[in-house]
Order: structure tokens, then C-alpha cells, then sequence
């Protein structure tokens, strides 16, 4: 269960989405912070910390044992933001840290295993938390396999919805089960789970084929080319996301864009909802979404890379 920690908020009044409205936010346990007044008008830091407060117990579990890189923006989401990989010195002893190798170094990366931290860090007005596909003890062999889908043009997002079956209509083909999420940003994330047997480098090249695999069944709809030139009007096929120390937004973790949206687990069933949209809930609206999240319950064990990719082969 690890201690009870009392995290403090400093200055939580402090506006990170101006002009959103706030009501305040009582941050609760682990926290002692004051409520933000929204006297202004907007998002407050006391908001951020009590949305990651009320959404720990979903979140935590995609997220202990995973490197992250965190996304913090000190003068809100109108100024300049700070993407920042290596923990601080000042950051308190028992934030867990993670110290792996890097291309000509090293980085320590926090490890957000607990609510605490967690709120440790909205406090440093972490906006948005951006997890590893991997875990600390094995860095470089991914438990997670992820597409990033974007709409090929503005407002295209039937196309991402249209896309998205189709990508997991393939893996359940070579039996590799997927979970859906709305990014909060433009797109949906499709994910698979791996045994952890495999490294990036094989995890990349099963996804390449696959994205190639659906661009030969509809070469008019969907693309593997990297140049956005050369994609037209087709949406494009992320698989960059997979490879080491390559980032893919938390589930549950909030965005800074205006209206402070959230990425959402969803039900498959919700492709076929045309009111779906990746910024559809946001830190005031997903409190509705907290006691029938489709993730929860639903076993998500790891499957062979090699056996799916053999699969793939004779598909």
C-alpha cells in the first residue's frame, strides 16, 4: 500500500487555461493544498491536481513501473512549456526514479507509481504526463503496441473512427486484442499488449507491416507515407510511437488546449457514435466516465509478438 503522503499545493489559485471557467477544487487526500477561487475565470492548478486526484485509481495502473516525460507548463497554457525528461534534484526523495541509458548518456526519469506523485506532479504544473510503452526494468522490450490515428483534414474524424476499425479488425485477426482511447488532441490511439519478449526494434517492423498490410486493402483510404505531400487525402498510419523512449499520452491525462480536454479510454462500440471526438470530454465533463470506464475489468495480457507476426504472415 506504500505511506500516506500529504502533498502540497503551492499557490493552487494559479490559472493554467485561462478563460475556462473554475469553481475551484478541493485536491482532498494526499493533498492539504487550498482551493483555487477561478476568480479569473479559468483553470486553476487546485483543478489539475483534484482531476488526477478523482482519476489515480484508473490511471495509476497504466502508469507504475513506466518512465515518463512530463509535459509541464509553469505560466499556463498561453506560455512557453517545458518538456522535460530528467527528474529535478529538488524533487522530493520518495518520487521513484528511473536511470536509463540514453544515445551518448543518460536520463533520470520519474516513475509514477502513486497518487501522491501524481499530484506532486500537477503541483509543478504538470499538464499532461506522456508514458513509455515500456517499464523501467525492462526498457527496451515494450508491453504495449500503439497506432496513432489523425485525420487526414480538419474535421475529417469519421475517417479516424473509420480507420480505427479497421486496425482492429487486423489485430484481432492474428489475435492480438486492442483497446481504444480519444488522445484529447486530434486523434484516437488503437493498443495491443505484448508479452514483453520482443524489442522496439521487432515491435516497429511488426506495426510497419501491419500499416502496410491495410494500406494494400485500401490504398485510397489509408497511407504508410511519411511525407504529408505524399499522402493526399488519405489518413496516415502511425506506428513511429513504437520505439525506445518514444512517448504516447497517459490515459486520463489531460491536454493543454483550450477547454482542457482529457484522453478517454473507449468502448469499441463508441467508433460508431458520430458524435465521437477525441476532445470530447474534458476536465470538467469525464467525472461521468470514472464509474463505467471500459478498460476496467477487461484482462489485457500480453500477447506474443512473434506469434502474431507468424499469424500476419499467412494472413
Amino acid at each position: 500500500m506504500g505511506t500516506k503522503r500529504n502533498v502540497e499545493i503551492q499557490r493552487p489559485e494559479k490559472v493554467l487555461f485561462p478563460n475556462d471557467g473554475s469553481d475551484g477544487g478541493d485536491v482532498g487526500n494526499d493533498s492539504d493544498g487550498s482551493d483555487g477561487d477561478g476568480s479569473d475565470g479559468g483553470i486553476t492548478k487546485a483543478d489539475l491536481a483534484e482531476h488526477y486526484r478523482a482519476v489515480a485509481p484508473l490511471m495509476l495502473p497504466q502508469l507504475r513501473g513506466r518512465p515518463i516525460m512530463m509535459e509541464r507548463h509553469p505560466d499556463g497554457i498561453g506560455g512557453k512549456p517545458l518538456m522535460q525528461k530528467n527528474a529535478p534534484d529538488y524533487f522530493p526523495d520518495w518520487v521513484r526514479r528511473a536511470v536509463l541509458p540514453k544515445e551518448g548518456g543518460k536520463v533520470t526519469h520519474v516513475v509514477c507509481d502513486n497518487r501522491a506523485t501524481l499530484l506532486y506532479l500537477a503541483d509543478q504544473a504538470c499538464v499532461t504526463p506522456h508514458r513509455w510503452l515500456s517499464r523501467a526494468d525492462r526498457p527496451d522490450h515494450p508491453d504495449v503496441l500503439v497506432f496513432d490515428l489523425d485525420p487526414p483534414g480538419e474535421g475529417d474524424f469519421e475517417a479516424v473512427r473509420w480507420a480505427a476499425r479497421r486496425v482492429c479488425e487486423l489485430l484481432d485477426t492474428v489475435r492480438l486484442p486492442t483497446r481504444l482511447m480519444t488522445t484529447g488532441s486530434r486523434g484516437l490511439h488503437v493498443l495491443a499488449p505484448l508479452d514483453r519478449q520482443s524489442d522496439f526494434d521487432s515491435v516497429r517492423a511488426f506495426a510497419r507491416d501491419v500499416a502496410e498490410e491495410l494500406e494494400r486493402r485500401h490504398p485510397d483510404r489509408l497511407t504508410t507515407a511519411a511525407r504529408k505531400a505524399d499522402r493526399g487525402d488519405r489518413l496516415y498510419l502511425d506506428t513511429q510511437r513504437n520505439g525506445y523512449a518514444q512517448t504516447a499520452v497517459s490515459p486520463y491525462a489531460v491536454r493543454a488546449r483550450p477547454g482542457a480536454p482529457v484522453a478517454v479510454p473507449i468502448a469499441a462500440a463508441e467508433l460508431d457514435d458520430p458524435e465521437l471526438r477525441p476532445d470530447r470530454w474534458t476536465l470538467r465533463t469525464v467525472g461521468e466516465r470514472l464509474e463505467s470506464d471500459p478498460w476496467s475489468g477487461t484482462p489485457f495480457r500480453g500477447r506474443s509478438l512473434r506469434a502474431a507476426a507468424a499469424r500476419l504472415g499467412r494472413v
